[in-house]
């Protein structure tokens, strides 16, 4: 095992930074994924707008908060610092939660939720080369995985507050929205107080005397590019979460209970991401990137196939099972693939492509649902995962994986 690895349990020996933003995180996906799963269900009953609607809400608001990601990140490799963009980009996520419950049309919708994914877009990066660059290579996969899986913690309880505020204000969809601005402000409160953000090191130059721009990036190892290209694939196939909430209620689940699909889902999604993240360490990456490959196809195929909510269910638990196979391992080879200057920078570059590729996805899923059916959806997202499974193929050949190990 690598010098400086995680063992398995041994949560004390992750740096108190990785904890910090892994807190935060779980704060900020609570008030968001509070929202989130109840968003579908807000814009198609309460708002009447149509499916290829969502798709749209959705696939925009994401690829704004990529597009802003790469930006972020070569703002952070610039100056050298993480830490304040971190703090703008979660405070504008903050700022705009009061206004789901407040929106009158989609198009207020559409500004809300497009504010708050810049503003996921604006921290991402940054902290994720904060994460890197604190932690010691050999636990970076640890890390990601505890940040992960606290952030997953975060969008099962967000959804679970969501089922027992329903419950409790009669389907009152404006109150419970307002509940999601108290998560939002602890978040806030937590960064500013708590985070130090280490000094930047004398060794690794700074992204004035490794400029961003076509050139750079053409010189950026094979092997990056083949994570990109990857996880631009995984991207495809899993399209926006909240069609996982409109397919439980397409199948019947009663509107109060919706919000448990997500809930579902990020328990097992928290509950993987660690563990799958210190096996990375310990035995490479590979491994825990085809296993959720193969939990993605089948997640899919049964979802395309389902008749009733349970059956949906079932999909759903495989669907956060290759979540916590597949994201905070591909953050991990993005960190192992760059260059130490250009970090942040990489990470934002990675969730541009990315974010595209939930654009596309998301429009085409919202378009094939409304003028196909929802199989054929799920369908067009398994062969996308197959098709992912060859990218893998190559970037393991390549040694692009070898760098996680």
């Amino acid at each position: 095992m690598e010098k400086g690895a995680a063992e398995p349990g041994k949560f004390s020996r992750l740096p108190a930074g990785v904890w910090i933003l892994g807190f935060v995180s779980m704060l900020m996906d609570m008030s968001s994924e509070l929202i989130l799963s109840l968003l579908p269900v807000f814009m198609t009953t309460l708002l009447g707008a149509g499916m290829i609607s969502v798709g749209i809400v959705e696939g925009f608001s994401e690829g704004a908060a990529s597009m802003m990601k790469l930006l972020s990140g070569y703002w952070s490799d610039r100056f050298r610092r993480r830490k304040p963009l971190a703090v703008v980009g979660y405070g504008l996520s903050a700022l705009t939660k009061p206004l789901f419950p407040l929106a009158g049309t989609v198009g207020m919708l559409f500004l809300a939720r497009f504010v708050d994914r810049v503003g996921k877009g604006i921290r991402g990066a940054p902290r994720d080369a904060l994460i890197a660059e604190i932690t010691p290579s050999g636990m970076r996969g640890a890390a990601y995985g505890l940040r992960q899986a606290l952030d997953s913690a975060g969008a099962f309880l967000g959804p679970l507050l969501a089922v027992m505020l329903m419950l409790l204000f009669s389907n009152d969809l404006r109150r419970v929205l307002w509940a999601a601005t108290i998560p939002a402000a602890l978040c806030i409160l937590l960064l500013v107080i708590a985070l130090r953000e280490p000094q930047p090191s004398a060794t690794v130059p700074d992204a004035e005397s490794h400029p961003v721009n076509l050139r750079g990036f053409a010189e950026l190892p094979v092997g990056f590019w083949l994570v990109v290209l990857t996880g631009t694939l995984f991207t495809m196939a899993r399209f926006s979460d909240a069609f996982l909430v409109l397919r439980a209620l397409n199948t019947g689940m009663m509107t109060a209970y919706v919000p448990l699909v997500m809930v579902v889902m990020n328990i097992v999604y928290s509950a993987v991401s660690y563990p799958a993240g210190v096996m990375s360490d310990r035995y490479g990456s590979t491994r825990q990137l085809a296993f959720g490959i193969a939990m993605l196809v089948f997640a899919n195929l049964i979802l395309a196939a389902a008749g009733e909510p349970l059956i949906v269910m079932g999909g759903v638990v495989l669907w956060g099972c290759h979540l916590g196979f597949t994201q905070g391992i591909l953050s991990k080879l993005v960190a192992a693939t760059a260059p130490p200057e250009l970090l942040a920078t990489a990470f934002g570059i990675f969730n541009l492509v990315t974010g595209i590729a939930v654009l596309l996805s998301s429009l085409l899923a919202g378009l094939l649902w409304q003028l196909v059916g929802p199989s054929s959806t799920f369908l067009a997202g398994a062969l996308f995962a197959v098709v992912a499974s060859v990218a893998l193929v190559a970037a393991g050949r390549n040694g692009a994986l070898q760098g996680g190990a």
